[in-house]
């Protein structure tokens, strides 16, 4: 994580994304822009939670890890998106963890100013509120949709959250935090059976399996086998 304190780029973000209401004045001061490599692990499940976090450039995904070490992932997002904030308003360890996608650029605040300085909470407490509320639609529609929808469905739309370019390419590299039997418990199916739609997307034309590099070939055709994707 590389920091940056520079209040010019700060206000750039705020009035982008009109937040210059949420975040008066006297917090801004004490807010910094954190940037993250792409896979870097932006806070994780179980440690302490110090620092509200807003996203403003790149995607991240969140997801929780079973005492069996087995894993699964609740979503990915992008811009904009606040990570820390059930947290700040339940007093407690992280949640779930949290990692860049893509290259990543967040506003940061710690805690004790928002407690300490916060002096007119209403906006505040407002965005937060419509993050929570928005977090917890998605996490009722994400276990509909691990329950109903066939496992192509569910590969497809993974295949399109995590591609981070114009071009569809899923690097390896990506996957490599997940071995093949942790993508099959993401999506919720066994091992073979992700190897089996795996090859029948590619013999398909949807996309191309190539010395650890998948090429996501029929963009708009994946689009259509994964319909509303639930993982964004």
């Amino acid at each position: 994580m590389h920091e940056i304190h520079n209040t010019q780029h700060i206000m750039h973000y705020l009035k982008q994304y009109q937040l210059e209401m949420v975040f008066h004045e006297n917090l801004r001061s004490h807010m910094t822009l954190c940037q993250f490599e792409k896979c870097e692990l932006i806070c994780r499940e179980g440690e302490a939670s110090e620092y509200l976090y807003v996203l403003v450039e790149g995607k991240i995904k969140i997801f929780t890890t079973s005492p069996q070490d087995k894993t699964l992932v609740l979503c990915f997002k992008t811009p904009l998106e606040v990570v820390g904030d059930i947290e700040y308003v339940r007093e407690s360890n992280t949640v779930n963890t949290v990692q860049a996608v893509s290259p990543v650029v967040m506003l940061r605040i710690h805690y004790r100013w928002l407690t300490e300085l916060a002096s007119d909470y209403a906006p505040l407490l407002q965005f937060l509120l419509k993050i929570i509320s928005h977090k917890f639609y998605i996490d009722s529609n994400f276990s509909n949709f691990n329950l109903m929808y066939p496992v192509e469905v569910r590969l497809a739309s993974y295949l399109l959250s995590i591609s981070t370019d114009e071009g569809g390419t899923v690097i390896h590299e990506e996957l490599d935090a997940f071995n093949l039997t942790d993508i099959a418990n993401l999506i919720g199916t066994s091992y073979r059976h992700l190897n089996r739609v795996i090859q029948k997307l590619c013999s398909d034309g949807y996309i191309e399996r190539h010395q650890g590099l998948i090429q996501i070939k029929n963009r708009a055709g994946l689009r259509d086998i994964a319909g509303h994707n639930i993982y964004e």
